[in-house]
């Protein structure tokens, strides 16, 4: 690959659903600009959609600050080989995807290589640190905002900014309801579905799964027509998952049917959902899945995240709507008597569920529309220059 391609792009992700999200907008520019080159960091569904993966860290995703120091050599020698690539091929552009602590060391690699930078969902300022900003001002080009509450925010700090809406319009299934979602479960339409989303990291399993579990058994005593599902990210090592179950079942945990590759048919065909917070959980709401939210992190996690954290609540759903739409249940709080209280008040009472399905519609019209990775692409090409 020659310096100064003039077909050549760059993108950065590193975790799953950076991946998820950059192979739908890589498509798109594979669509718009079939000779287009594209490489960089990402995982399988990147290089799928047709990107030369020259390092993969998105299987081991971690969160928190003390979760993630055990990433730092992998990280450190994939932004080695990262920056020596940018220079040998200088891209017509670098496309930077979440994953704001290493991607903004990234930007500002490439823009003192004289090439223009693509932020496709920004770091969530609005959330945390919003002294960034004028680092983002400083290294990025152009961002592309997955909120429209985000354009303001970066408008007002002069960085050319675009609203091109939340990628997981592009992923989320439109046309998949509650009855097609139980069938392929094979969950009865008399039967009481109960969905655990315990998370796509290894930590977030082992912390969450748990009180999850312990939820499940006093569910499962107030009602034997309830069932349990957990679905498995392809992230997950399913062992961990299966000595979790087996452990639960000992002490007369009901039966948990595990699945993989049907997350959204346990958001769609849930009546609950005991769910990890993270991108997952805006996912169940566009799906109008009733759920409540749980997250453990270590003490040193916590104790950053309080100095850092802008925002009343830590869940998608709550701030899109602006408000407590649905139940957080964090650190020492993640208990199987919490979990259970907060879902059996989902179950029995539908006026708490029917406010949540209405929050939920909210979001929905908020976020954009469809058609999220092909705005995308045209922006980057629009940046590169491309017709």
């Amino acid at each position: 690959m020659t310096a100064g391609d003039d077909r050549l792009i760059m993108l950065s992700a590193g975790e799953a659903s950076g991946d998820l999200h950059g192979a739908t907008m890589c498509r798109a520019l594979r669509t718009l600009d079939p000779g287009v080159r594209l490489i960089g960091m990402g995982g399988p569904l990147m290089a799928a959609a047709g990107v030369e993966i020259l390092v993969d860290p998105t299987a081991h995703a971690a969160v928190g600050t003390s979760e993630a120091i055990g990433r730092v050599p992998g990280l450190y020698r994939a932004y080695k080989i990262l920056v020596r690539r940018l220079r040998e091929a200088r891209p017509k552009a670098m496309v930077l995807i979440d994953f704001p602590e290493f991607n903004l060391r990234l930007a500002k690699q490439a823009r003192r290589a004289g090439v223009p930078v693509v932020y496709f969902i920004p770091p969530q300022l609005w959330a945390w640190r919003r002294g960034r900003i004028r680092q983002m001002a400083r290294r990025v080009t152009r961002v592309l905002a997955a909120f429209p509450f985000e354009r303001s925010l970066y408008e007002e700090a002069g960085v050319s900014v675009e609203f091109v809406g939340h990628p997981l319009l592009d992923v989320v299934p439109g046309d998949l309801d509650r009855m097609k979602a139980r069938q392929q479960l094979g969950v009865g339409e008399r039967q009481t579905l109960v969905g655990l989303l315990p998370g796509s990291r290894r930590q977030e399993v082992g912390r969450l799964l748990p009180p999850m579990l312990d939820a499940a058994a006093r569910l499962a005593r107030g009602d034997g027509r309830r069932c349990f599902v957990l679905g498995l990210a392809a992230s997950v090592d399913r062992g961990l998952v299966l000595a979790l179950l087996a452990r639960a079942s000992e002490t007369d945990g009901p039966p948990v049917e595990v699945v993989e590759g049907l997350t959204h048919e346990v958001m769609a065909g849930a009546d609950v959902l005991l769910i990890a917070s993270g991108t997952a959980t805006l996912e169940a709401a566009l799906l109008g899945a009733p759920m409540v939210v749980c997250y453990r992190v270590s003490r040193l996690t916590e104790a950053v995240a309080r100095l850092l954290n802008r925002s009343p609540w830590i869940s998608l759903p709550n701030i899109v709507a602006g408000r407590g739409a649905v139940p957080e249940i964090l650190q020492d709080e993640v208990t199987g008597t919490r979990l259970s209280f907060e879902a059996e008040r989902l179950l029995v009472d539908p006026v708490a569920a029917t406010a949540q399905r209405a929050a939920f519609k909210e979001v929905r019209s908020r976020l954009g529309q469809p058609g999220v990775g092909a705005r995308a692409a045209r922006a980057v090409l629009k940046v590169v220059g491309a017709p």
